[in-house]
């Protein structure tokens, strides 16, 4: 366990290196965004790892009085938030920060937004907002939330059911 910790704390007092978007000229003369592709090996790694991390972010992170939630929503797998309409739009650092939206807004519960904006093209931003909670007979609950994209203008309103199984710990989309 003490291995673990150690760990942890490294990872975590890493420094970090900040994104600095390009400039709207720059941005604008790039080729159409390209999705995260990725196969199903790579899926189930990446949810084993975010879930490893997570956990122990979270003990780490809770023993001290921490929110882990940051740094777990950014290894989110942004296909198990978005729906598929909503991955054919975004690019891969665009469907991270959706994916993160819909996470913080989740942990507000209802009533809750959250927006982002892309860092890689100018007329791109979003929002997610939590819009109803369902409380089912089996003890999960269900979450309705409604993704709002906009690309050049045109705006994209997507709602989607988040579930929770009894005594699990995240919403995943159903």
């Amino acid at each position: 366990m003490t291995r673990l910790i150690i760990a942890a704390a490294l990872l975590m007092s890493a420094p970090a290196v900040p994104f600095v978007p390009a400039s709207a000229a720059v941005a604008a003369q790039q080729p159409a965004p390209q999705q995260c592709e990725q196969s199903e090996a790579k899926k189930a790694k990446r949810s084993m790892f975010g879930s490893l991390l997570g956990s122990v972010a979270n003990n780490v992170l809770g023993s001290i009085g921490g929110n882990a939630g940051t740094v777990v929503s950014m290894v989110l797998p942004a296909a198990s938030y978005l729906t598929d309409e909503l991955l054919a739009m975004l690019d891969c650092k665009e469907q991270q920060q959706a994916a993160k939206a819909t996470d913080d807004a989740i942990r507000g519960g209802v009533g809750a937004e959250s927006s982002w904006q892309s860092g890689t093209r100018a007329n791109v931003h979003g929002s997610s907002k939590v819009t109803a909670k369902e409380e089912l007979a089996d003890g999960s609950s269900c979450l309705t939330v409604t993704d709002v994209v906009i690309v050049d203008g045109e705006e994209t309103v997507v709602p989607k059911k988040m579930c929770r199984g009894k005594g699990a710990s995240g919403y995943a989309r159903v």
